[in-house]
C-alpha cells in the first residue's frame, strides 16, 4: 500500500514537471508510466450522482468511486513538483535550452513508440494511418498558429481554463502552450501574482468543468476506437516534435508576468545553421546524449511500470 501511494506521488511529481515546460504535456508522463487509463476513469466518475451515493452509502463510499486517495496523492505530487522544480526547469530552459529541449526531444518519440505499441491491429490499417496523420497535423497546426490577443473576460477566462485543462491530460498537447496560444498565459499569472482571486475563481471552475466533460469524451473513444484513438494520440505527440526541436531562433518576444523578455515565436534550425545565426555552440554531442536520455527514461518507465488497462 505505501508502495504504490509513493509510487503515485513520484508519477505526480514527474507529471507536474512536464507541465512546467511549454510543448510538454503531463499526460504523456501519465501514459507511459501506466496510469493514464486509471487517471481518466477515475476523473470520469466525478458527477452530480455522487450525491445520491454519499446520501444513501456515506462519504467513504464516494471517495473509493472515484478513487479519492490516488487522485489527492498524485495530486500532491503534481503541486510539489510545480512548486518545487517549476523554478529550476524554468532556468534551465533559459539558460541551457539545448540539452534539456533534446531530453525531451528524446522522451517524446520514445512515448509516441510507446503508444503506438499499444494498438491492437497487427497489420498497418488505412484508418489508423489516416488517424495517426490528422494527430499530427492538428498537433503541428497548434504549434505554428500565431497566438491570440484575447481579452481576460468571464467567458474567455472561464473557456481558457476548459480548453487547457483538456489539453494536460491529452499526451503531447501542453496546457501552458494552449494558454499561451489563446493569449491568456500573461493574464492568468498576473491573476496568480496579484491575488485576483475571482479570476482564478472563474478559471478553476473552467477547468474542472473541462476536465470532467472531456474525460468522458476520452473515456468513451477509448472504450469504443480504441485503436482509432491511439494512433491519433500517437500522432499528436509526433507533431509536437517540432515545437520541443532543440535548435531554435527567436523571431519575436514577449514580455512575462515578472517583465522578463521570453521568446513568443521561434524559428526550427539545423545545428550549422544555428551557430551561424544565433552565434552559439550547437552542443550536438551533449545534446545527442540528452536525447538518449530522455530515449532511455521511457524505456525504463515502460518496464517497471503497469500496462495499460
Amino acid at each position: 500500500m505505501i508502495k504504490n501511494l509513493v509510487s503515485t506521488y513520484l508519477k505526480g511529481m514527474a507529471m507536474g514537471a512536464a507541465d512546467v515546460v511549454p510543448g510538454v504535456s503531463g499526460g504523456t508522463i501519465a501514459f507511459i508510466t501506466g496510469i493514464y487509463t486509471q487517471l481518466l476513469e477515475s476523473i470520469r466518475r466525478i458527477t452530480p450522482r455522487l450525491f445520491a451515493l454519499w446520501r444513501k452509502e456515506g462519504f467513504k463510499a464516494v471517495w473509493q468511486h472515484v478513487n479519492g486517495t490516488f487522485l489527492c496523492v498524485l495530486l500532491a505530487g503534481i503541486l510539489t513538483s510545480i512548486a518545487s522544480l517549476a523554478k529550476g526547469i524554468s532556468w534551465t530552459l533559459t539558460h541551457h535550452p539545448i540539452p534539456l529541449w533534446s531530453f525531451f526531444f528524446g522522451l517524446i518519440i520514445a512515448s509516441a513508440l510507446h503508444i503506438a505499441k499499444q494498438l491492437p491491429a497487427p497489420k498497418v490499417r488505412p484508418k489508423t494511418v489516416l488517424a495517426v496523420l490528422l494527430g499530427i497535423g492538428f498537433a503541428y497546426w497548434i504549434t505554428i498558429a500565431n497566438p491570440l490577443q484575447l481579452t481576460a473576460g468571464p467567458l474567455t477566462v472561464f473557456l481558457a481554463g476548459a480548453i487547457a485543462i483538456c489539453a494536460m491530460i491529452l499526451p503531447g498537447i501542453s496546457g501552458s502552450f494552449i494558454l499561451l496560444l489563446l493569449g491568456m498565459y500573461s493574464p492568468i499569472l498576473d491573476a496568480v501574482h496579484q491575488a485576483q482571486f475571482g479570476l482564478l475563481g472563474l478559471f478553476a471552475v473552467g477547468a474542472v468543468t473541462g476536465l470532467l466533460t472531456f474525460s468522458h469524451l476520452l473515456s468513451w473513444l477509448l472504450r469504443r476506437y480504441y485503436a482509432l484513438t491511439l494512433a491519433f494520440l500517437t500522432g499528436l505527440m509526433l507533431g509536437t516534435l517540432g515545437k520541443i526541436w532543440p535548435w531554435k531562433h527567436t523571431l519575436t518576444w514577449r514580455t512575462n508576468s515578472s517583465g522578463e523578455q521570453v521568446p513568443l515565436v521561434q524559428d526550427n534550425l539545423l545545428p550549422g545553421a544555428y551557430e551561424a545565426i544565433v552565434g552559439h555552440s550547437a552542443q550536438v554531442g551533449l545534446a545527442i546524449v540528452a536525447m538518449i536520455g530522455g530515449f532511455v527514461l521511457v524505456l525504463l518507465l515502460e518496464r517497471f511500470s503497469p500496462e495499460q488497462e
